[in-house]
């Protein structure tokens, strides 16, 4: 177990260019499916945006920088909507460059799980009953209907805090379309 959280803490710690290689090896292939992978990705960056306009600049940390459960916008309906929104850009790349999201799906299952179990077990030690409370309402991934994600969403905070992720996004499609593949 406290191999695991080592591993948690060390993907996390390292989560921002722990898929520059995928990035890569999808960005020098063929595109075959540009339509369908980008409205993949667009609906990936856009739960990112509606995520990070809810809950703030603590999705930046690089620690434990949680100080509170927040329980609206995507918040009420998934646990972790910032890695769900991950997954789908990536697998809108991964469309797009098909076949990478034959990888990309796997690569990412296994660094969310260790991410996730470590800034879980985080979060009840320092959260307690409340984030408790919360994982017992919420589910991790799937999203349980009839939620009420309502909530205050501050839209300057969201694209303050994900103007790094929408840059990499803008180069990635550049690049990939530049190079005419």
């Amino acid at each position: 177990m406290e191999a695991a959280r080592r591993v948690g803490a060390w993907m996390f710690r390292n989560r921002g260019w722990l898929p520059v290689p995928l990035l890569v090896g999808m960005v020098a292939s063929p595109v075959a499916f540009p339509a369908a992978g980008l409205v993949i990705v667009c609906a990936g960056e856009a739960l990112r945006l509606w995520a990070v306009g809810h809950i703030g600049l603590p999705s930046r940390t690089r620690g434990e920088g949680a100080h509170r459960v927040v329980d609206s916008g995507p918040y009420a309906l998934v646990r972790n909507p910032l890695y769900v929104g991950n997954v789908l850009i990536f697998a809108g790349l991964g469309v797009m460059t098909w076949p990478w999201a034959l990888v990309a799906a796997p690569l990412l299952a296994v660094e969310y799980h260790f991410i996730v179990a470590w800034e879980e077990s985080n979060l009840l030690a320092k959260l307690g009953s409340e984030y408790a409370d919360y994982c017992s309402r919420v589910r991790r991934w799937v999203p349980r209907w009839g939620s009420d994600p309502r909530g205050a969403w501050d839209g300057r905070e969201a694209l303050r805090s994900e103007r790094s992720t929408l840059a990499a996004l803008a180069i990635v499609l550049g690049v990939m379309a530049v190079a005419g593949r």
